[in-house]
Order: structure tokens, then sequence, then C-alpha cells
């Protein structure tokens, strides 16, 4: 019996994907656990394998496929020997044929509307086309201000592209945005060049998640700044007597490690919100945002605690190179408590980073730079400072808890020995 190949689902999040590579062929023979395909989901470039053996009677989505949904039929297995004729009957994909906005014809508008307005009654009443009336909205023009020139007098499109925006912009930019299609952003822009970017998986997923965390965490920060000199000190010598062994300690594994040992020293703040409850973990699982082509990863490093600063230097390394890849897999960016996204070795002195939920912070680190400050005696020197700021999901963390936290990652990453012990 012919059996469906459906689109797998490879990631909890995954609702569609990309096809991107048959490595089968019609009339091959698969045998289960076989890679027959690779699939693009929101995170990562994974390989499907069969589940059952058979003969590939037919490819139904083509490589190269995107937006192909979970569940949906991508190819046909059959067994040796059966009657695959019914096969020809599916089709080889999808040929759905965008829709297409029909724009009203202004003249067309002027003729089936010319008796009406010639019979209609003296009023206040103001003439303006629809395509008028939708462009004027759009611009925040008032058509009442608006001299038309079609027939009688009515304001048609070319009136209102003419008229020139008084409307402040902040009279008009919030309800533009809030209720904003594609569509309307492009009238917006129709009198300048401009090209299109089609959203992939990733970048939807992004800006999906990203606009719930906004919309539904309440966020508030907690800003520190460190003095960096010890830690550049120490880093200087390990590193020195690494040279032959291939491994170089960045900053960031000192961040990672200070946080470990944090979420350890104030475990109340080692949490995730479930909804209806709080979900406190007893391991340090640190997240770190990766930047790749098209958005961004966070790989989670698990147990980050109990991890030597080389241990935790070469883990971050390998995943960074497969996320850049997108070969990471489900339980290597899902999970934690805690993230950290640094954007200091970019020159940024501070920002505030958004929240990945189901985490209950994320700390945003900015660039060490040589600024004077006052010591312990009172004297004037120069010293490298960094500036950090922690986003707290309110619902979980408060104020005191999160201050707490903070400090104990300061003094940490002020007293880097500490946290080798």
């Amino acid at each position: 019996m012919a059996i469906k190949i459906l689109m797998p689902a490879l990631s909890p999040t995954m609702e569609e994907g990309t096809l991107t590579k048959w490595l089968v062929k019609e009339g091959d023979t698969v045998e289960s656990g076989d890679v027959m395909a690779e699939i693009e989901t929101d995170k990562a470039t994974m390989e499907f394998e069969a589940v059952d053996e058979g003969i590939i009677g037919k490819i139904i989505i083509p490589e190269g496929t995107s937006g192909v949904k979970v569940n949906e039929p991508i190819a046909i297995l059959f067994e040796e020997g059966e009657d695959a004729s019914f096969i020809e009957t599916i089709p080889s994909a999808k040929s759905i044929e965008p829709a297409k906005e029909e724009v009203p014809n202004e003249a067309v508008l002027h003729e089936t509307n010319k008796k009406d307005l010639a019979s209609a009654p003296k009023s206040d009443r103001i003439f303006a086309t629809p395509l008028a009336r939708r462009i004027a909205e759009k611009k925040g023009l008032e058509l009442k201000n608006i001299k038309g020139s079609g027939p009688h007098g009515r304001i048609v499109k070319a009136d209102v592209q003419a008229e020139k925006v008084v409307t402040s912009v902040a009279a008009i930019s919030l309800p533009m945005i809030s209720s904003a299609t594609s569509d309307s952003v492009k009238l917006i822009y129709q009198d300048r060049e401009y090209s299109e970017i089609a959203l992939d998986g990733m970048r939807k997923v992004i800006a999906s998640r990203l606009t719930e965390a906004k919309q539904t965490i309440p966020h508030f920060y907690l800003r520190r700044s460190v003095q960096l000199d010890n830690l550049l000190k120490i880093r200087s010598e390990m590193n020195t007597g690494l040279t032959n062994s291939g491994i170089k300690i960045s900053v960031n594994d000192f961040i990672v490690k200070a946080s470990a040992r944090a979420l350890q020293d104030v475990p109340e703040a080692n949490v995730v919100w479930a909804q209806d409850r709080i979900l406190q973990l007893k391991a340090s699982d640190v997240a770190v945002a990766v930047s790749v082509e098209g958005g961004l990863f966070t790989p989670v490093i698990q147990d980050s605690e109990n991890k030597s600063l080389s241990a935790l230097s070469l883990e971050m390394k390998d995943l960074a190179s497969r996320a850049r890849g997108k070969k990471l897999l489900p339980h290597e960016y899902q999970g934690g408590s805690f993230a950290i996204s640094n954007l200091g070795m970019m020159g940024v002195e501070n920002f505030d980073a958004v929240i990945n939920p189901p985490h209950g912070s994320i700390l945003a680190v900015g660039a060490g730079m040589k600024k004077p400050v006052v010591n312990a005696d009172g004297n004037l020197e120069v010293a490298t400072v960094m500036s950090m700021t922690l986003s707290v999901d309110h619902r979980a963390i408060d104020g005191a808890l999160g201050a707490k936290f903070l400090a104990k990652i300061a003094d940490y990453i002020e007293n880097p020995l500490a946290m080798l012990v």
C-alpha cells in the first residue's frame, strides 16, 4: 500500500519549513534510517530520515520549495511491484498564483458616478474617489482642504498626491503603524524606489517571538558598570599559558562563567516563566546570542557552573560555528533560564536586550572603554569600564532580587579569581 511521506515537525516551534534538498530521486529504494532530504526549519537545516522502506514513487514537493506546512505530503513511497499508476494524478507541486490587487480605474469611476454627482443635492458632502480617500487617509490629509480636478470637482488620485503633507509626524505615525499592512506600508512609499525582501522562516519566528516578548513580558532594566582591568590581566596570563593548546579565552567566556556562578549564588533568579507558575532550575544553563546571516541563534551551554573557562571557550566556539552553518540540533538552542547578548565587540557601549521567553532575564553587555574613575583612595585614575544592562521579567523576578543577581555578576567580573575557585 502506498505511503504518503509528510513534512515532518523537526522542532517544537516548527509550523512550516523549506525543503532545501532531495537526497533521493524517483525510483530509488530506501530503507528505514536512510537520509532522504535536507529540511530548513525556523532555526536549522536538518536531515530527514526514512521511517519505512520502499521505493520513492513520486516527489510531490520539489527541492527549494519554501513555506511547506507540517504534515503536508511531500512524496509517495510504495512497495516493490506495487501498481503506482494512480500517482500520476498527484500534482508535482503547489501552483498557487498570488492574488492581484485590483486598483480602481479613475476613468471608470468618473463615468459610473457621473450621473449621481450631477443629480446629487447640495450638501457638505466631499466627493472623492475611493482610491483618493485611501491615499489621503494614509498621508494624513483633510479632503476638505483639497481642490478636486475631476468631473464636477471630484477629488481624484492626482489631487491627493500633489498635496503636501502639513500634518505633524507625531499626529500620523502611531495610528498609521499600529494598523499597518504590507499594502498600506507600500502605499506610503509608492513614489520611492525600493526592493522587497521576503521573510524566511528564521526572520518570521524572530519577529513573532520578539513581538510577543515586548507585548507580554513586563520588562524592567537594571544597569551596572564594572571595571575589567583585573579580568583582562588574568585573561592575558591564562592565554599566554594556553598558547600551545590552541585555546584562547575571551572576555565573553568570563562573563558566561560569572553569570553561571551568580545563578548558583542567587538561585531565585535562575527561573523561567511558565504562565501559571515559575520553574526554578538547579543547573546554570546559560544561553549566548550568536549573530548569523539573516538572524540570530541562542545556543545553550548546559551546566556552565561546573565547566572550566577553557571548556566553556571550546564549547562556545563549537556551538557558534554550527549555529552559523544552521547545524544546531533543537536541544542545543532550547532551554536555559538566562541569556547573554554581547555587542561590545562591535563598539556598542550599552543597550537594552529583549528577553527571550520563557527566560527570566537577559544580560546586555557593552564594550570595555578607557574612562577616568575615582579609586578607593579618592584619587583619579584611568580604568577599563564595561556597561551591563540586565533586562528582567518582573513577573518572575522582582527589583531587589534582580539587583542582587546583577551585583553578583559584577563581583565575579571585577574579582575573576573568585569564580575560578
